[in-house]
């Protein structure tokens, strides 16, 4: 911000000065407001940005990057490099903003709110002229200070019924649900569930909700001590799958996985246990990961084309670019793929 708060808006003329006195603030809150919001208050915050957007005013370097109408940039927010998943939406995404002429900036939050807002506001200080996010469970103000800089953005691999946000995913709650109707169907009704970590993470709360929210509707629940969350990794899954079945009360007959990784631990710790699958336990993964229908048995899970969710993020952003923002794509369905891993318990076989 320039001194005394004379940092100008390229097209309008309007300094943070000019945004301080309308806000009643001074220029150090206005400068917080837009690159720290977690520090400001949320009611004053939100005078910060409506003055802002009243007088069409955004900090350097963006406001520079508009006074030369375009930068041709567009960010992404993921939450870790090392998922198939994401890669796939990325890329395509990529592919299809490229051939718009515009380049991708990729940020990467490690599942961590607050790494997340960084990324957020350093892209946007680059001059970024549209945002793909993945998920809606970010700090509080992120999604309106976007806004107030006027950069359109679309929300990623999660399409919740009433959200606030232009979404481009699939139901995660209805995705489970799918899964757990299928093993209820087959007579299944002690469940395990093994999961990613939950803080921070919409998608897989949705998903914890939409198991438990079927097993409800048949009068059953799941039992704390078969409930396992941590690191979405092969060891966890045969970590959690071992505890599980060492626990007290009845075995579950079905075993739930939050994705495919963790699904292929519990299948390989259940063969060290002896234990036959299907006959003895059902599991399924999530995503149909390329191993997924390697593994011995190979397994049930859910598929969902990440692909054409960054194709049609793309899609939605360009045409918000280009002055003509479209509503927001119905989701995307998720396919339950059935393969051997899942069956009848063998007490109603």
């Amino acid at each position: 911000m320039g001194r005394g708060g004379r940092e100008r808006n390229g097209q309008t003329g309007a300094r943070a000065l000019d945004v301080a006195a309308l806000a009643g603030v001074s220029t150090a809150t206005v400068s917080r407001a837009f690159n720290a919001p977690e520090k400001v208050a949320p009611e004053i915050r939100e005078k910060v940005l409506k003055a802002a957007a009243e007088l069409g005013w955004m900090p350097h370097p963006a406001g520079a990057a508009l006074a030369s109408r375009r930068t041709w940039l567009a960010g992404v927010l993921i939450p870790t490099l090392d998922n198939d998943v994401f890669a796939s939406q990325v890329g395509a995404l990529q592919t299809r903003l490229s051939a718009d002429g515009v380049t991708v900036l990729i940020g990467c939050s490690n599942y961590d709110a607050d790494q997340a807002a960084n990324q957020v506001r350093t892209m946007l200080a680059r001059g970024v002229e549209a945002l793909a996010v993945v998920g809606e469970s970010h700090r509080p103000g992120l999604f309106e200070t976007i806004a107030a800089r006027g950069v359109p953005y679309v929300v990623t691999y999660s399409h919740r019924p009433g959200s606030p946000h232009p979404s481009v995913g699939f139901d995660n709650a209805a995705a489970f649900r799918r899964i757990a109707r299928h093993l209820l169907d087959l007579g299944h009704r002690d469940f395990a569930l093994i999961h990613q970590p939950s803080i921070d993470n919409d998608r897989v709360v949705a998903r914890i909700e939409g198991l438990r929210a079927a097993l409800a509707e048949e009068g059953m629940a799941l039992r704390p001590q078969h409930v396992r969350e941590g690191p979405a990794s092969i060891t966890f899954g045969r970590q959690s799958l071992r505890s599980i079945m060492e626990a007290a009360g009845p075995r579950p007959t079905a075993v739930v996985c939050g994705n495919d990784a963790l699904a292929i631990g519990a299948l390989i710790e259940a063969r060290a246990l002896g234990m036959s699958v299907p006959e003895e336990l059902s599991i399924t993964g999530f995503d149909d990961v390329a191993m997924a229908e390697q593994t011995d048995p190979p397994l049930t899970t859910m598929r969902v084309d990440n692909a054409e969710i960054g194709r049609q993020a793309a899609d939605y952003l360009l045409a918000c670019l280009a002055g003509r923002p479209p509503p927001p794509p119905p989701p995307l369905e998720s396919r339950l793929i059935l393969r051997a891993s899942t069956g009848a318990p063998a007490r109603t076989a």
